[in-house]
């Protein structure tokens, strides 16, 4: 529930954000009535996201053995690239994102907002879909990811009115930074996990890399909810091969380095409704 609940409220506060963004703008420069156009963008992006998932979910749905170590392990490779990817793409244009939206909203008229939500709103949204389905491999109950999904989405949804509709100075550097470390622990795991499948599928069982780094039979670390949610969230395992925890960490130390180097140099401004077009 973990992993679900941070990725939803991450992907949906971004998405929630751009939103906001739009609709200020458009408010703010007297063309409110387009604003219907935005909301159509945002819907036939939101249902085309619940289709694609639905869909893959029952395409992988009762998949094993070879075929099942290659599809998760794949899912999981693919994962952590593009939530990599995302991480850092959120950092370097933290500055400049409202002012490309102000400058696309300027340069369209009617149906083309709707192209720029639905473009946006999609993109989320489809990266949410295969980070929960990654999620959804790394825990023990399918349920928990699709409620702690659900509530993380619910509070994005309601972060993002917020940024709309109130007065107060809001400062969003914070909140990023903690969730892409946050993340990025959950994209190590990924990688742990990527490694795992991999080597199921090619049936490497011999070996110090292969052998567990340790085991715990018993106790929080090893099984109830506890451990289900550190292995969700941060690829925790009772028993992982010591090649698991090396790709761990050669994902997770020089990658999170990198970004909290780099956050040192870039700076989120605060916002109030009236500049929302500078939140992130």
């Amino acid at each position: 529930m973990g992993s679900s609940f941070l990725i939803t409220l991450r992907e949906g506060l971004e998405a929630s954000l751009i939103l906001a963004i739009l609709l200020t703008y458009l408010k703010k420069t007297d063309r409110w009535a387009d604003a219907r156009f935005v909301w159509a963008g945002t819907a036939a992006a939101i249902g085309i996201c619940l289709v694609a998932g639905v869909a893959i979910f029952i395409a992988l749905d009762g998949l094993n053995g070879k075929v099942e170590y290659a599809v998760e392990g794949f899912i999981a490779l693919l994962a952590t690239a593009v939530l990599t990817h995302m991480i850092f793409w959120m950092r370097s244009h933290a500055r400049t994102l409202g002012k490309e939206l102000r400058d696309k909203v300027d340069a369209s008229v009617g149906s083309a907002l709707a192209i720029i939500a639905f473009v946006a709103v999609l993109r989320e949204g489809l990266e949410t879909v295969l980070f929960l389905l990654s999620a959804e491999t790394a825990t023990a109950s399918g349920s928990d990811v699709v409620v702690g999904g659900l509530i993380g989405l619910a509070l994005s949804v309601v972060i993002g009115f917020g940024v709309y509709r109130s007065g107060n100075r809001l400062n969003l550097r914070t909140f990023f930074n903690v969730t892409a470390v946050l993340l990025l622990l959950f994209a190590a795991g990924l990688a742990g996990k990527a490694v795992h499948e991999l080597r199921l599928l090619i049936s490497w069982e011999a070996g110090w890399l292969v052998s567990s780094a340790w085991t715990l039979e018993s106790g929080v670390f090893a099984s109830g909810t506890f451990y289900d949610f550190m292995k969700g969230l941060f690829g925790w395992h009772k028993s992982p091969e010591n090649i698991r925890v090396l790709a761990y960490f050669a994902y997770l130390i020089p990658v999170l380095l990198v970004y909290l180097r780099g956050v040192k140099s870039v700076s989120v401004p605060t916002t109030t409704n009236k500049e929302a077009s500078q939140v992130v």
